[in-house]
């Protein structure tokens, strides 16, 4: 089939474990410094995602290399979600060494993506719709035309904001009866739940499982000392989970923390809790050395949170967009002329 191949001697194959890492690491940093991207990754990263497997994402399955004469030049990814929309989305996502594009090696890893996930689809069916979804961010306008052209239709769009100093943070109390307390690992589990429960009336999905908490508890860069938490009594009333990306800042020369993810359940709602929340965090971050702090949101957020964030000093630096395609037949999906490969 090597006459099919959009470039001479492309080839498209499974992840074959722990030596595949440094170059998956390698070509999406390329591919984000390219683009203008304001994140990294890196090897320790992957690692603990990929050691976690599960049925929503088993790196085994679910990652495809794409490399020239036996050297990589692509990585693609897979894995599926069940929305708060009521869907079961089928999402992907690639990175190409720009050293590499143009040569049609994207759309290969497009087409590639779209027929395993079709097959996992027609594999396990469910009465939930399904759909295929993706995601870019607005400075990858390749990608932004790859999928325009695969009949992908922008759905949801979202901010990365930013607080570009440290300086002058605000001030504020936690409501009455509530109390910060330091998450150890058995507390953790109860966090991530009340997170999971805090999520479920904003769009989107997420893998709740307990794998992928093992999987984020088991991330060297997850630092429980830095998350704010704060309990009525015995329960969980809201929380911001704060991160350090290190070899992140590192490689982009910042010292930048993150709220990774900021949450207040139902109940606890409107009294200014998450507020105060942020607030105690953006001082620990300062604590730890950090000279500003980013956090991510979706842009229709229907609970204010981007006004909050606006009002506690973020701007927003970077925005994103959610892609969606209804899934295709098996036989559709696969397309003509998929260069040489080889399957698990």
């Amino acid at each position: 089939m090597a006459s099919s191949s959009p470039v001479p001697g492309l080839r498209l194959r499974p992840y074959a474990g722990e030596p595949d890492l440094a170059d998956i690491s390698r070509i999406e940093n390329l591919e984000a410094e390219a683009d203008g991207y304001p994140e990294r990754t890196h090897v320790e990263e992957l690692a603990s995602r990929f050691s976690h497997p599960n049925d929503h994402f088993d790196a085994s399955r679910d990652v495809t290399i794409a490399e020239v004469d036996g050297f990589p030049v692509a990585v693609a990814m897979r894995e599926w979600v069940i929305t708060t929309d009521g869907l079961r989305e089928l999402r992907h996502g690639g990175a190409v060494d720009p050293a590499w594009r143009r040569r049609g090696i994207g759309t290969a890893l497009l087409a590639e993506n779209q027929r395993l996930l079709t097959e996992l689809a027609t594999a396990s069916p469910t009465s939930t719709p399904s759909v295929l979804g993706s995601w870019t961010g607005d400075s990858q306008h390749g990608s932004v035309a790859l999928l325009g052209a695969a009949g992908y239709s922008q759905v949801r769009w979202f901010f990365d904001m930013s607080r570009p100093s440290l300086d002058e943070l605000p001030v504020a109390t936690l409501p009455e009866g509530l109390v910060v307390r330091p998450i150890t690992i058995d507390s953790a589990k109860a966090v991530w739940r009340a997170s999971i429960e805090a999520f479920r009336d904003h769009w989107g999905g997420f893998d709740d499982s307990d794998e992928n908490l093992e999987r984020w508890l088991a991330d060297p860069e997850t630092d429980l000392s830095l998350w704010m938490v704060a309990f009525d009594g015995d329960e969980v009333a809201g929380g911001v989970i704060n991160r350090i990306k290190a070899a992140e800042n590192e490689a982009l020369g910042i010292r930048r923390g993150w709220l990774a993810s900021v949450f207040t359940r139902r109940p606890w709602r409107r009294r200014g809790l998450a507020h105060a929340l942020i607030a105690e965090s953006l001082l620990r971050l300062r604590d730890r050395g950090m000279t500003s702090a980013g956090l991510g949101v979706d842009a229709e957020n229907g609970t204010g949170a981007l006004g909050l964030y606006e009002r506690l000093g973020f701007e927003v630096e970077y925005r994103s967009t959610a892609w969606r395609k209804p899934l295709a037949s098996p036989a559709a999906a696969g397309g003509a002329g998929r260069p040489s490969e080889d399957r698990p």
